[in-house]
């Protein structure tokens, strides 16, 4: 599976989460919402998630493997540290 399109919206504000991403495979699959975040270590994705009854987050996609995972986030921190980011800014909440 290779991505196809990664789609990079800013947030405005100054808090942790930096951007929302839309990342689309073999031009026919997408998966939106993944967050990039500022972490303690640097950026870092974290998948698209729901709150649980019981407060918990549970991730609606992810990758199966750890090799995917860290291949899915040097493509797509790569192409946000290169500026690759479309123009206008959405809030914190996606809208």
């Amino acid at each position: 599976m290779q991505v196809s399109e990664i789609r990079i919206r800013k947030v405005e504000g100054e808090g942790k989460l930096k951007a929302y991403v839309t990342v689309t495979f073999d031009s026919c699959f997408v998966v939106h919402n993944v967050k990039i975040i500022e972490g303690k270590t640097g950026l870092f994705i974290a998948m698209p998630s729901r709150k649980t009854a019981n407060g918990e987050y549970k991730d609606v996609a992810h990758p199966i493997s750890p090799e995917f995972r860290t291949a899915l986030q040097d493509q797509i921190l790569g192409e946000y540290n290169a500026g690759h980011i479309e123009s206008g800014t959405v809030g914190a909440d996606g809208e």
